[in-house]
């Protein structure tokens, strides 16, 4: 089974230590959050085909993340860099810290270890169409070497979106399919003077030329950093989703970054206090109270 550690939450930047704790146990749970049924998950090396990490800032995560190649298990780091303003994410870490981690990543595992996620684009009073447009390329000259492939998709405004943009008072919009399909275009070719394959995720839609569906849990990926086969059928979980099947163990309302478009925090001080809460000895990343 390959694991993911977490497009729930940001593990590598927060909660390594309960990580890592779970990996020397073999073992972690989880709830599911619709069904409230506990899982155990195993984290042994016989039952783990590999990782893949979801984060904003591997910094804090990087001896870890030695010591989890040291094991024996490939990884995959699927890492978000948006260098947007503070008004939309109040917390991460500053892109060049970010760059220079994704370096780092691609020095000593190689480029095929780190995906660049500039995800999702966000059209708001500060995040113009322009301002996407020399971002990105911006973005895309500095990483040039560090990875291979660059994931995109376009914000969907989901009902927890609204309301912490809407609270924010920030003004923002959905742009028009013929907009986004000029920005994937533009995207598409700037990522390829820069060695990138651009993909998008979950929006076939926006399948310019040049472009393919992206698979964030990508066992082939997988199979590339291991040195051999690694092998899971295809299970999306939503429309458009080509990932490999895998198991995720974070959990939402846990992240503590605060970008108002995150579609995993609904109310960014539960985010706070349960990351206050959290028991990194623990075998939950949160525990429940009904557990």
């Amino acid at each position: 089974m390959i694991i993911s550690a977490s497009y729930k939450t940001d593990i590598p930047a927060f909660y390594g230590r309960w990580f890592m704790n779970r990996l020397r146990a073999g073992f972690c749970k989880m709830i599911n959050p619709y069904g409230r049924q506990v899982y155990r998950v195993s984290l042994a090396r016989p039952d783990v085909d590999g990782f893949v990490f979801w984060t904003r800032n591997a910094g804090p995560f990087l001896t870890d993340l030695a010591e989890v190649h040291n094991l024996g298990f490939p990884f995959i780091v699927q890492y978000t860099i948006t260098g947007y303003p503070r008004a939309l994410e109040h917390s991460v870490v500053h892109a060049s810290s970010s760059i220079e981690h994704m370096k780092r990543l691609a020095t000593d595992y190689g480029p095929r270890a780190a995906v660049w996620r500039y995800d999702p684009v966000v059209v708001t009073s500060h995040t113009t169409v322009d301002f996407h447009r020399r971002n990105f390329a911006d973005l895309a000259a500095r990483l040039e070497g560090a990875t291979d492939e660059v994931v995109i998709s376009f914000a969907q405004i989901y009902r927890k979106t609204r309301l912490n943009m809407d609270k924010a008072g920030l003004a923002w919009e959905d742009p028009t399919d013929e907009v986004k399909f000029s920005l994937a275009e533009e995207f598409t070719q700037v990522a390829r003077s820069r060695g990138m394959q651009l993909m998008t995720c979950s929006q076939n839609q926006y399948l310019v030329f040049g472009a393919r569906a992206a698979r964030c849990v990508d066992a082939d990926r997988l199979s590339d950093v291991a040195g051999y086969p690694i092998k899971a059928p295809r299970k999306g979980n939503r429309p458009d989703c080509e990932c490999s099947q895998s198991r995720d163990i974070g959990d939402y309302d846990t992240c503590p970054h605060g970008c108002i478009y995150c579609y995993a925090v609904l109310h960014r001080q539960l985010a706070l206090e349960r990351f206050r809460r959290h028991d990194p000895e623990g075998e939950f990343l949160f525990t429940p109270p009904d557990a």
